[in-house]
């Protein structure tokens, strides 16, 4: 993913409240995993949000982009347009937004991102979950977009050797592993919060990648595809609500991406908030499909 100056204007901005978050200490005990989602709130309970995430988080590529750790209530990214949709709704709502441009879910890869030439500022588990509010009713988490990035690098630098779909499988694994973590320090902070993560869309469907070669379009997809349906689904049963991402056709509208064709633009976020709060607030939000034609784009 090319860096843009608006992201690196604002990764400079934060630069210091990373370096103090790496400092703190993650415990990841905790108890067992619910099998179930945590109720949705009610319009008497207040919300109190955190926001786990990348660029996407804080509307880069919208026409009022945030600050990290900045309640930005005119903003056009899904958060503060999530947020203003539940307050009109009767919702009370608190914010912490923590996401941080080019960040990734680990410090693995991050490390393996910098590896191969990319800008990577910060990761989730290290720079996010020690703010995690520590009486969240919610959290919402997506990430991948950054880490297919990262793989495709790996691989266009060699790093797959003579078998590019064995590396890409393995990074799955451990953007599985990682998942694991993350979720296991959202809770050993904030309980039992209402947890809601986006599967990860196929990427290789995205206009950014349009005239990217077909080895790093199969690239791409088969990591989406595996995080999606390996990694993220699954945690239905583990008491997360999943926003299908994947197999939603608005996913891969042109229309709804900013100049850059990777981050979404007004459109597109308002399409994410209106899914997020409905992920928020139905008792019974829909399933992810386990497969539809966007898990095949690229042959």
């Amino acid at each position: 993913m090319k860096v843009r100056t608006p992201i690196l204007r604002i990764t400079l901005a934060v630069t210091s409240v990373i370096l103090l978050a790496s400092c703190d200490k993650l415990g990841l005990g905790g108890d067992t995993n619910p099998t179930a989602p945590t109720a949705p709130p009610t319009p008497a309970t207040p919300i109190v949000y955190s926001v786990i995430g990348a660029s996407d988080a804080i509307g880069v590529g919208s026409s009022v982009p945030c600050l990290p750790f900045n309640d930005c209530p005119d903003g056009m990214g899904y958060v503060p347009a999530a947020v203003r949709q539940l307050k009109a709704q009767g919702y009370s709502v608190s914010l912490m937004n923590l996401g941080i441009p080019t960040a990734v879910i680990s410090s693995g890869f991050q490390t393996l991102g910098r590896q191969y030439g990319r800008v990577i500022t910060g990761n989730f588990i290290e720079q996010e979950v020690p703010f995690v509010l520590r009486n969240s009713t919610l959290v919402t988490i997506f990430a991948g977009a950054n880490e297919i990035n990262t793989i495709t690098a790996a691989l266009g630098a060699g790093a797959g050797g003579s078998d590019p779909v064995a590396y890409t499988e393995s990074q799955v694994r451990a953007f599985g592993s990682d998942f694991a973590t993350l979720l296991a320090g959202i809770r050993n902070r904030a309980g039992s919060p209402r947890i809601v993560a986006f599967n990860v869309p196929n990427l290789a469907g995205l206009p950014y990648l349009s005239g990217a070669s077909a080895a790093q379009r199969q690239a791409a997809q088969r990591a989406a595809v595996g995080m999606t349906t390996t990694v993220v689904n699954p945690l239905m049963t583990q008491g997360v609500v999943v926003i299908d991402a994947m197999c939603d056709t608005r996913t891969y509208q042109r229309s709804n991406y900013s100049s850059d064709g990777l981050h979404p633009n007004d459109a597109g976020y308002a399409y994410l908030a209106s899914e997020v709060v409905r992920a928020i607030t139905l008792a019974s939000y829909p399933t992810p499909r386990s497969s539809c034609p966007a898990m095949t784009m690229v042959q």
